[in-house]
């Protein structure tokens, strides 16, 4: 058999049709548009975190939690490292013995039913609660802390997702503009006046009362906020769930989101530009 020049035939026909794809791409207006390996998820504040759409989304509700209950940022800190370590911030049916959930918290000690530990707002509540009640805590560091709440039996795991929580916490808490960009592609799980409803309905359940006013369109909802950093927080909460909610755009300030493009641009015309209310449009 003549092993070398099939396998030379072979390196040919493969280095040939890369070029032509590199070649295509150069030349096509515009480009196109290749389907997106890796996280879906950018968080640009003081730092780089990537996450997918399904932790995106849940650090997005724990930070949201801890501002509602006013904890302050080293809050949130703590909850989002304990997450990431005890889950990678994705709402597991089972672990250790009977642990469940975000915080891999057991219905045998006392946290709740599994039901209600596989609700993230409950989950981060109780983990919040818990943590108010460690004499200190905010004085300790972000493992001892954590592991006053957890009782794990890795007491000093939760330090290396440290860094990685603060640009979280930060960005999630409307201290960093833009911060959080997310890229949706493919068709949108929920259209129209049923998207914004629910994109609402997740809003109100994440924010409760700080959520200063949302009202619904057909089109998407709009939600008025009092400064900057408010605004951020809800801007970046709603790029954080787009992916389930059928969410095509945010604007605010002098800034949009686009689903498929997943950037933060500078809004083109000047009235465009709005610092009193973030709005949000759907996928029609």
């Amino acid at each position: 058999m003549h092993i070398k020049p099939v396998v030379g035939v072979i390196c040919s026909l493969v280095l040939i049709a890369v070029v032509s794809v590199i070649v295509v791409l150069h030349q096509s207006p515009g480009g196109i548009k290749l389907p997106r390996i890796g996280p879906e998820c950018t968080v640009r504040a003081d730092g780089e975190v990537t996450l997918d759409s399904v932790q995106m989304a849940n650090a997005a509700t724990i930070a949201a939690v801890g501002i509602r209950r006013e904890m302050p940022e080293q809050a949130l800190v703590v909850a989002l490292a304990t997450a990431l370590q005890e889950s990678k911030l994705e709402n597991l049916d089972d672990g250790d013995r009977d642990s469940v959930g975000l915080f891999q918290q057991r219905p045998s000690q006392g946290w709740g039913t599994i039901e209600q530990i596989k609700n993230p707002r409950y989950a981060a509540g109780k983990f919040y609660t818990a943590l108010k009640k460690v004499k200190g805590w905010q004085d300790m560091r972000v493992t001892d802390a954590a592991q006053r709440v957890q009782r794990s039996a890795y007491p000093n795991a939760y330090e290396k997702w440290a860094d990685e929580s603060r640009v979280l916490a930060r960005a999630l808490m409307g201290k960093a503009t833009g911060a959080v960009e997310c890229t949706v592609s493919g068709a949108p799980v929920v259209r129209g006046a049923a998207a914004a409803a629910a994109l609402l309905e997740g809003l109100k359940l994440d924010w409760g009362k700080k959520l200063d006013y949302a009202n619904t369109e057909a089109a998407g909802l709009t939600v008025a906020v009092s400064n900057p950093s408010s605004g951020w927080r809800y801007a970046h909460w709603l790029v954080s769930h787009a992916s389930a909610t059928g969410l095509e755009r945010v604007r605010f300030g002098d800034l949009e989101w686009h689903a498929p493009d997943g950037k933060w641009q500078q809004v083109t015309t000047a009235a465009a530009a709005d610092d009193g209310r973030v709005v949000a449009e759907v996928f029609s």
